[in-house]
């Protein structure tokens, strides 16, 4: 796959239904440009969509310092955050003042795994991205992308071919009390990489 920055999506490219860009974005390939230009680079194959205003899981937002600035933000911004102990990559969706995002749960590394290791040094290779946080630790992402367009020099998304209906599986989303139940959970049928994260409903 051509990873060249000319073929990212851009930031605008996100200002839509969270729920559906959450579908729409597996197959994408996350690239993460280290100091010195190597790119990391990690096929998406897992999701969650939020979007607050009609989902009652969104109750969290208003407990976590700056979560309801940031996901209010301009559409295709990080919102990274750490959430017991773990740190998660979100982009932001919808108009800027509406609070939605999609957060990113796991992914097939695609090139520099070598220094992919070198952050999570994991013995069974499944385990080097197939979760939110270790994709997070693997990818080199950081709190310095907080708040960064997902279209900028250091980190940006190269959209993948699209998937047929039949290669997606939908789910509920994972560890949620309110909002269980909502299918907005969505992942590469029968990929390896899938995290092992078991629906709230």
């Amino acid at each position: 796959m051509d990873l060249s920055h000319a073929r990212a999506l851009s930031a605008q490219a996100f200002a839509g239904d969270p729920v559906t860009l959450a579908r729409d974005l597996l197959g994408a390939v996350l690239v993460r440009v280290l100091p010195g230009g190597e790119r990391l680079a990690a096929r998406i194959v897992e999701t969650e969509g939020y979007d607050c205003p009609r989902d009652p899981s969104c109750y969290v937002v208003a407990r976590l310092p700056g979560a309801a600035a940031s996901m209010a933000g301009p559409p295709g911004r990080v919102y990274y955050h750490v959430a017991y102990d773990q740190p998660l990559l979100n982009i932001v969706c919808r108009p800027e003042g509406v609070q939605a995002a999609v957060l990113i749960r796991a992914a097939e590394p695609l090139a520099g795994e070598e220094r992919m290791r070198e952050r999570r040094p994991v013995k069974r290779r499944l385990d080097l991205t197939n979760g939110p946080a270790k994709l997070v630790t693997a990818l080199h992402l950081g709190p310095e992308l907080r708040g960064q367009p997902v279209d900028g020099p250091d980190f940006y998304l190269v959209p993948g071919d699209p998937l047929p209906d039949g290669d997606v599986t939908t789910t509920a989303r994972v560890g949620l009390r309110r909002g269980a139940a909502l299918p907005w959970r969505f992942l590469i049928s029968g990929n390896p990489w899938v995290s092992a994260g078991k629906p709230s409903a």
